[in-house]
Order: structure tokens, then sequence, then C-alpha cells
């Protein structure tokens, strides 16, 4: 009886301590997003809400220097993506830049001291090629990004590295002399801490897996997906709502997930975004793998890639839907519809 009761005691302070880390303190506030009585509703946190604003700050924008006058590939040595731009919008795009990735480290985070002109450093290298990246986004991607656009500072925020990148992750082997891993779901951030599937990411915003997997008919009719690879189709949801702050009903009508025509319109949003990552993937970060170092390599050698937690970082609209890219025409690309 001694004995019980400060078990009883422990037990109970570990689970209220359990509960002071995985659950969200009230209160919480319901914005209603569809027809009364269809539980509609999007959840917020105010708490939460005030934290990401605080943290959307963008940085102080130079006026424009216009077009005229001689281009920067005229008067500068080896500018090969922004060459026709004039030297003005190019020296205020340069300056901008620093503010966004590397506000800390200055122009020598990708410029060799005394030789501008080098790209012995392979922070250039990534450099330009992020800047081909953003242009392709904001001419080719519109469906997705809209007049918002994006600017390297949607996901650098004045870090050198984006806070949320993604490596193919290396879980621990499960324990036991004959257990194996394989199939097996563990807790993963990228899934909400969910015990689904640990890596959604890979099979579906770098490769290009079937997602829906939900069957639209009450009996089984020629459906052979697995309750396995509805799983997977979860995390990926789990990835998608975490990243964006919001719950299934911001694109989903929670009567009937599979149907568009019930469906709210960021749904159309949404999947064009997961073709824009995988295209981003496959032709923007997976080839930059062998450029970086080592120690820029994830657990298994593999260099990073974006995924949608990558530019919205917990919100629906990355930086609230700051338009930030319009005061840069030269980022904004051409309009070629998505790939």
């Amino acid at each position: 009886m001694r004995i019980g009761l400060p078990l009883t005691i422990a037990i109970a302070v570990a689970i209220f301590i359990g509960m002071l880390a995985t659950f969200e303190r009230p209160p919480v506030r319901f914005i209603q997003n569809g027809y009364r009585g269809t539980g509609m509703d999007l959840v917020y946190n105010p708490r939460t809400v005030a934290t990401e604003l605080a943290a959307s700050h963008i940085p102080p924008t130079l006026p424009q220097a216009g077009g005229e006058g001689p281009k920067a590939g005229a008067v500068y040595k080896n500018v090969q993506v922004l060459g026709d731009v004039s030297v003005g919008e190019f020296t205020r795009l340069m300056a901008a830049m620093t503010v966004w990735v590397a506000p800390k480290q200055g122009c020598g985070y990708c410029h060799e001291a005394g030789n501008f002109a080098s790209d012995k450093l392979y922070t250039k290298i990534v450099a330009r090629r992020m800047v081909q990246m953003v242009k392709h986004i904001n001419g080719a991607w519109y469906d997705h990004v809209g007049a918002v656009g994006v600017t390297c500072y949607t996901c650098h925020r004045g870090q050198p590295v984006p806070a949320a990148i993604w490596f193919e992750p290396n879980p621990p082997h499960a324990l036991g002399s004959v257990e194996s891993d394989t199939g097996k779901n563990l807790p993963a951030p990228v899934a909400g801490g969910s015990s689904l599937p640990f890596d959604p990411i890979t099979a579906f915003l770098v490769s290009d897996d079937q997602i829906r997997v939900q069957s639209t008919t009450a009996l089984p009719e020629g459906d052979r997906s697995s309750i396995k690879q509805t799983e997977w189709t979860y995390a990926l949801m789990m990835h998608f709502s975490q990243a964006l702050g919001v719950n299934c009903v911001f694109c989903h009508n929670s009567r009937a997930f599979e149907q568009w025509s019930e469906s709210t319109p960021q749904r159309v949003t949404a999947w064009y975004g997961i073709r824009m990552v995988r295209n981003l993937n496959s032709d923007y970060l997976l080839p930059l793998a062998n450029t970086l170092p080592a120690y820029r390599h994830g657990p298994k050698g593999d260099g990073p890639k974006i995924l949608c937690a990558t530019c919205h970082q917990g919100v629906y609209k990355p930086l609230f839907g700051a338009q930030m890219a319009k005061s840069f025409p030269e980022l904004l690309g051409n309009a070629g519809g998505a790939q």
C-alpha cells in the first residue's frame, strides 16, 4: 500500500506533464469556412498566430533604381543570370539578397574577396541556380504562388540555409534481435509526430507516387489501394497541415474528402503546389547535391530538398501573403504556365 500510493502519484504527475507538453492550451478560435452544419471550421490558436506574425516581418526594401544605364552583363564579368538587368537594379538586388540570405556573413558568403567574378565558392554556384529557380517559380508556377510570388527571403528569412529543408531520414533500427524496421511506422516530426509512415516526402514530393487512395464507392470495385498506402497519404496530409498551420477543411469538405466539387479553391492551389515542389526538387535541388560539401549533406549522403514547410513555415500563405516579389521585377521571370 505504501508503495502503491507513491507510484500512483508518479504516474499522475507523468500524465499531467505529458498533457502539458502535447496538448494545445486553450482558447482556440473557429472560423467558418463553408456552409453551416457541415463542420467546415478552421481552427486557430491566437497565441500561435501572434508568434507567426512576429516571425513574418519584412526587411526594408531599397527604392528601385530604374532600368536606365548600362547592363550588368556589360559592366561586370561572369554575370550569367542577371546580365540584362541595369547596373543600378543589379546592385540593389545583390544588396537585398545579402539581407535576405547572409546578413551576418555579407558579400563574402558567396563571393571571393577581391574577385567577385570568381566561381571559387560553392555558395555562389548555388546562389546563381537559386536565382534561376526563383525566376522559374514566379514565371511558370503562377497558379500556385499567384501575385504574392517568391523571393529568396520567402524561405531563407535571413539565414544562409532555410530553417525547413528535407533529407532522407535514417531511422534507428527497431529493437530486438529478429525485428526489422521495414514497413513499420515510426513517429516523425514531418508527419506531425504521428506514427504514420515517417517519410512521405520522398514518395510524394520528390517522386510522383499516387497520393489519392480513398475509395469513392462503398464496396470494393477494383480499387487495389492498401491501408498502408492510405497511411502514407495521411502522413503527407499531416505535413501539409503542419506546414500551413491549418486543419483539413482548409482544402477539403470533411463530409466528402474526395469530391473536388465540394472542396475549397485552396485544394486546387495545393494541387499545383505539389507538382511545383516535385519540379523544383528534381530540376534544381537534386542536381546541386554534388556541388555541396559533405557537411551540407544529410545522414544518408543526399543533398537538401524542399517541402511545403520550406516556404510556408507554419502559415497558410508565406509571410501572410506579403507581396515582396513585385518590388523586384527582375525576379518575376516569364509566364509560361505550370509544367
